[in-house]
């Protein structure tokens, strides 16, 4: 029998007032009608804090996964559909929702007093080893901090809904026919195991972005221009990026970013960086960060010293550092590369030349001063959303070879077509 509520010795497991062996076996051995409503209610309790502090559902799982398992990551996903009953679908946000659906987070039990009581079967062990998994959870959910909201919680998207109604507009018009073209040229450039097609898909890809870019900048410049006050405003969104090598891949998110007309702080604790820009813009960064990184990953193993994992912890610590030097000098080259690229955009449409099909939505002259004051707009948000960063360190390059490999297989990866020649 408990001494004390279920409740209460749940918080005395998880403050440390008493033994984690100790308290988990007093749950174990006492009545689960006792147990599994103050448990079930800890774990929504939990979850429902980080959501309100900013954390959305594909973030919380994740993140969960870097510092858990699997069956924590599943019961996270069981968390997300019970927060979901307690919500009018009008007042869910869409892009949380779609997290959610993601996820696969749907409410399978058919009581939260019986919720534990069914896992054992569904997860083929014994309540013991349940009960330690909730209460690992529940430790490392304790552990996370409160983040910017980024997207409306669970509850409060009512005045997005009916800002939506009035006609005015987050983020920027996101073309979703142009993303979905960019997708399925960066699928073929990341399958096909020929360089030149690669490069290929990569061009046109990039082509069709910085295009979008440019034209809906100018789109909304004459919006304002004619007297339609625009409301497009930055925005900012959180992009995973796992380990290893996750300084590294920051640095090639960075660097895509830049290019694209975003800015990015790199959170290490938390294995994400939160891109600010506008929609399109951020879209853009997030696929072509993702396809980039297939290529870089299929490049460098290609490219990797033969036979240096067999020379045991010398050659393990020769190929760590290989790989390093190798994601560092890709980053840097595509930097270079793709800001460019960007530049040789913006110079074509400010000289007349109209960056997409069909006529200008602006007067090429204004494109400039535009571009300016988008990027103004976009620092001020995030200088709003982080008042304090700080610059991170270089990552260090300790292999010449995987440096020079790098910048190598950045070099093949086509980025933008060449120049017209006068």
């Amino acid at each position: 029998m408990l001494t004390a509520s279920a409740a209460d010795q749940i918080r005395a497991v998880l403050n440390g007032s008493v033994g984690y062996e100790r308290g988990l076996d007093t749950l174990t051995v006492a009545p689960a009608a006792e147990v599994d409503p103050a448990l079930f209610a800890a774990l929504q309790s939990a979850c429902r804090r980080l959501f309100e502090r900013g954390w959305q559902p594909g973030e919380l799982h994740r993140v969960v996964g870097r510092r858990g398992t699997v069956p924590h990551t599943v019961l996270v996903t069981d968390a997300v559909a019970a927060h979901l009953r307690g919500f009018r679908p009008a007042t869910v946000d869409p892009r949380w929702r779609a997290q959610a659906d993601a996820l696969g987070a749907t409410v399978w039990w058919p009581a939260d007093n019986v919720y534990f009581d069914r896992l054992p079967a569904r997860w083929r062990v014994d309540r013991i080893e349940i009960l330690d998994t909730v209460l690992v959870l529940l430790g490392i959910l304790r552990t996370l901090p409160a983040i910017e909201v980024l997207i409306p919680v669970p509850g409060t998207a009512v005045a997005a809904a009916s800002s939506k109604k009035s006609g005015s507009k987050r983020a920027g018009a996101v073309d979703v026919r142009m993303l979905d073209r960019v997708r399925a040229l960066l699928a073929k450039a990341e399958s096909t195991t020929y360089p030149a097609e690669a490069e290929t898909y990569t061009a046109k890809a990039q082509e069709l972005v910085a295009r979008h870019s440019i034209d809906e900048a100018l789109l909304v410049a004459r919006s304002g221009a004619d007297g339609a006050p625009s409301t497009v405003v930055p925005f900012a969104r959180r992009i995973g990026v796992d380990h290893p090598y996750e300084s590294e891949k920051a640095s090639l998110l960075d660097a895509v970013a830049r290019a694209n007309r975003c800015h990015a702080v790199w959170s290490p604790e938390l294995g994400f960086a939160t891109v600010f820009g506008f929609d399109s813009d951020i879209d853009a960064v997030d696929l072509l960060h993702t396809s980039l990184l297939v290529q870089a990953n299929r490049a460098m193993s290609a490219a990797e010293p033969l036979g240096v994992q067999a020379n045991g912890k010398a050659g393990r610590a020769r190929l760590k550092t290989f790989r390093q030097s190798f994601l560092v000098g890709f980053a840097v080259r595509i930097g270079e590369r793709l800001t460019r690229a960007s530049e040789a955009a913006v110079a074509e449409a400010a000289a007349g030349a109209g960056p997409g099909e069909g006529p200008a939505t602006a007067a090429p002259q204004d494109l400039l001063p535009v571009l300016a004051a988008r990027d103004a707009q976009v620092r001020e948000t995030m200088e709003r959303v982080f008042p304090r960063t700080v610059r991170g360190r270089g990552t260090r390059v300790d292999s010449d070879e995987g440096w020079d490999s790098g910048r190598a297989a950045a070099d093949r990866v086509a980025l933008h077509q060449e120049p017209r020649q006068g």
